[in-house]
């Protein structure tokens, strides 16, 4: 570093990243958080209208957001969304694999299609995107940082949500794999693993019973809010975590080391 110039580690201008599952919740937050910290991004999902809403609040601070359709299940439709985003921002450095989806159902009674529907887009849909990602960035040399969305059930597991944690518990280990194998190509693969964040889709549990009955596990004696996660977010994306892989961050508010 030169003399009176100013470390930013956490600067991400200039890079351009992906987010799949932007379309709202925690994917639409990180999006934001990416963007504010200079990042010029692609919002990818299935339902466009919310993405280009998303862009456009992006663009009410300067941002530069660029929404894609992208359907995790499908290569063909993973491969377009990165071409699409490439084309107009550039070569991707970073990856937010957060795109997933989540159901109650008690054990005894979860069908096949139930636990292959969660399976095939937590775990399946994630890995899809991490390994495209990985082959272009492998390609083009320049290396990258992919960060896979656990979640405190990759740790330990409640009941009724059989798939979901067999899923993250799933991409958790396939994070490590991933950052075994990649280093080599300077590509960093780390997870970040929330525990229960106040959303658009959970606020009204959240405040029930049920719900106050999980706050009171969590020793920090409240739930999370998204900005909770943007410091482990930027860690990972940004050079203050350059040499970082493997790692799985959690971020729950003490929850997982007490019982879920």
């Amino acid at each position: 570093m030169n003399r009176g110039q100013v470390s930013r580690p956490f600067d991400l201008g200039g890079k351009v990243a992906l987010v799949t599952g932007a379309s709202s919740g925690l994917g639409r937050h990180f999006a934001q958080v990416l963007a504010r910290a200079g990042a010029k991004v692609a919002l990818a999902a299935r339902r466009v209208d919310r993405l280009e809403e998303a862009a456009a609040g992006i663009a009410a601070f300067d941002g530069r957001a660029l929404p894609v359709a992208l359907d995790v299940r499908e290569r063909a439709s993973v491969e377009a969304a990165f071409d699409a985003a490439e084309t107009e921002l550039g070569p991707l450095a970073i990856v937010v694999n957060n795109a997933g989806v989540a159901a109650t159902t008690p054990f005894l009674d979860e069908s096949d299609a139930e636990w292959g529907a969660i399976i095939e887009t937590n775990l399946d849909g994630a890995r899809r995107v991490a390994q495209v990602a990985a082959q272009r960035m492998e390609r083009r040399g320049h290396g990258g940082v992919i960060i896979n969305i656990a979640s405190i059930f990759s740790l330990g597991v409640a009941s009724q949500v059989a798939a979901y944690a067999a899923a993250k518990a799933g991409l958790a280990s396939l994070t490590r794999t991933m950052a075994l194998e990649l280093a080599r190509h300077q590509i960093r693969v780390n997870a970040l693993a929330p525990g229960f964040i106040e959303t658009d889709l959970n606020r009204d549990f959240l405040a029930s019973e049920a719900g106050q009955a999980i706050v009171k596990r969590v020793p920090l004696r409240r739930i999370g809010q998204p900005a909770d996660l943007d410091g482990a977010l930027l860690l990972l994306a940004s050079d203050a975590g350059r040499w970082m892989t493997g790692s799985i961050i959690v971020v729950d508010g003490g929850h997982a080391v007490g019982a879920l």
